[in-house]
């Protein structure tokens, strides 16, 4: 089963086709997953989330009891917690609704530290084991993570630049069929290569026999 979710992340930041792709994933059978605010935004959009987690302290009394009322399985966590929002999140879909795959809206743009907390919560336990599963999408940007081995980046013409980098220490990391390939290297800090492009339309292979990556698609805004 693939689930879908929207974090509280900026309107402005969400693809065009963010609603369409939702309605049209959840009559596929898809799990529709919120934290937080993200639960009203999809209420807003006409679609009624199969689960809602956090702490709800973005919204309005009023807003959370209609979040309430209309959810099913409404999950709430303590503002003073371990996990974040984002963070139960995963775990619902995970181990509880054991999802195959994660695509997740509203996880970029607006304050850093939000961000940052969505992305490196794929280098935490439980999570890690499931980063090869889990993508972000925005209006500009799809963000996915990989573990050790080879993993292919499927050519992708709208969103056709890449930042493909390392989040952890990483061994014989390497880039081919790309417009820049990289040699293996050794990196003992976490490195971003910037600017990438796919060569003739080819898949590009990205590979490490040690470490977490992570691959950017990027386009210019629209």
């Amino acid at each position: 089963m693939k689930a879908i979710a929207l974090l509280g992340g900026p309107q402005e930041e969400w693809p065009q086709t963010l609603a369409a792709n939702i309605k049209k994933a959840h009559k596929k059978g898809a799990l529709i997953m919120a934290s937080d605010r993200g639960s009203l935004f999809l209420l807003e959009l006409g679609i009624i989330p199969d689960v809602a987690l956090g702490d709800y302290d973005s919204l309005s009394d009023s807003e959370r009891q209609r979040v309430e009322k209309e959810v099913k399985d409404m999950r709430y966590s303590n503002p003073i917690k371990d996990f974040t929002d984002s963070e139960m999140l995963f775990y619902a879909a995970f181990i509880d609704y054991k999802v195959d795959t994660l695509t997740v809206y509203g996880a970029t743009g607006g304050r850093l530290d939000h961000f940052l907390v969505n992305m490196y919560a794929v280098l935490k336990a439980p999570f890690n084991r499931f980063k090869e599963r889990i993508e972000f999408i925005d209006n500009q940007n799809i963000v996915r993570f990989f573990g050790s081995g080879k993993h292919l980046i499927p050519y992708n013409a709208e969103y056709k630049y890449l930042g493909i980098g390392t989040l952890t220490a990483a061994k014989d990391f390497s880039i081919k069929n790309a417009r820049y390939d990289l040699a293996p290297v050794n990196l003992s800090v976490p490195t971003m290569y910037s600017s990438n492009e796919y060569f003739n339309k080819q898949d590009i292979e990205v590979s490490c026999s040690v470490g977490t990556l992570i691959v950017i698609n990027s386009r210019d805004k629209k």
